[in-house]
């Protein structure tokens, strides 16, 4: 077992690393122009928080959130898709999250606008030996934590890619995490999906197999897992914080790839997770600070087309990225942070 301890770093530490030379050539962080812009129209920022480990640019970004001039940053816990709602109501201002059931959101008029991706990867789908592909879900057991939660949103997108009917081909069942978990153990139900860090404690203790992984199976590898978003009436009333938080949360999820074992020990201290080695193995297994490497425009438009397969939105891709996306700051920032 790793040793958390010899991983501790204070505040002036982990700014030092964030500005080293080393650091900027290496991941982009260095900004140019941030001293000349205007501040934050706001010092306080209300950040969605979920259970997943995966979101770890997020926690990281806190101190980097402090240097940008938002000095009262909250975190929100959300259970469940409450990221989405609490985005969509005012009640948070931006989070870090799965794409798809923004989508789900836009489509409905929700005031949600997507920024940029964050990173590819995290979702698995573990199964028993009765389910080898996504084509064997045909008349099996699948766990959900509810009806409408991400992982159902996502994995119905997965199953019409592959030629099923989500609402037909598929026998839907809701559990409590702890439960599935337990459930697929002794195989009475064939699948659930999972993040971070549960999917890392199934491989170790070898709870059912990995039947799809999004961070390098095709095609979902090709596209961006979770993406930046955040409250639209926040964004039109406060551009520069919005942009300065983006600009946060991208150095952050940089940080991520640069410092795993320390980024792992700041979840551990936050209480986002007690399993420091599942942290570490998670942000060396996903491939956090490569977000200029994908277009979120073609995460949007791949989502939103299946999802429109599924009957889940009646929108076109064209219609949810008119409405629910501002590519303005990534823009610039991708400008600005130069490799």
């Amino acid at each position: 077992m790793s040793d958390p301890k010899n991983n501790r770093w204070s505040r002036r530490q982990f700014l030092s690393a964030a500005s080293l030379a080393g650091v900027g050539t290496f991941l982009g962080l260095h900004s140019e122009g941030i001293s000349a812009e205007p501040p934050p129209e706001t010092t306080k920022l209300r950040l969605a928080q979920s259970t997943s480990s995966c979101q770890a640019a997020l926690y990281v970004a806190e101190e980097l959130l402090r240097t940008e001039g938002c000095n009262d940053v909250t975190y929100v816990k959300q259970p469940g898709g409450g990221i989405y709602k609490s985005l969509a109501s005012g009640e948070c201002d931006i989070s870090v999250t799965f794409v798809a059931p923004f989508i789900l959101e836009i489509d409905a008029g929700k005031p949600i606008v997507l920024l940029g991706g964050a990173h590819v990867g995290c979702i698995e789908l573990f199964g028993t030996d009765r389910v080898r592909s996504l084509r064997d879900l045909k008349g099996k057991t699948v766990a959900v934590s509810a009806m409408g939660a991400p992982s159902h949103i996502f994995l119905a997108a997965m199953l019409t890619y592959v030629g099923l009917n989500p609402r037909q081909d598929v026998r839907w069942v809701t559990h409590p995490l702890t439960d599935s978990v337990r459930l697929l153990a002794e195989g009475k139900i064939d699948a659930f999906m999972i993040t971070p860090p549960v999917t890392q404690e199934l491989r170790s203790k070898k709870i059912g197999h990995v039947v799809v992984n999004n961070t390098v199976d095709r095609p979902w590898s090709q596209y961006f897992c979770c993406m930046v978003a955040a409250n639209r009436e926040f964004v039109r009333k406060n551009p520069m914080a919005t942009k300065r938080a983006f600009r946060a949360i991208l150095k952050g999820d940089a940080m991520c790839a640069l410092e795993p074992e320390r980024s792992a020990k700041l979840l551990v201290d936050k209480g986002i997770t007690t399993q420091y080695d599942y942290a570490v193995q998670m942000m060396k297994e996903l491939p956090y600070g490569k977000w200029r490497e994908y277009d979120p425009e073609d995460t949007v438009r791949f989502y939103s087309l299946r999802l429109n397969e599924a009957g889940m939105i009646k929108s076109s891709p064209q219609k949810i990225i008119a409405q629910g996306t501002d590519w303005r700051f990534l823009k610039e920032l991708k400008k600005e942070m130069k490799a």
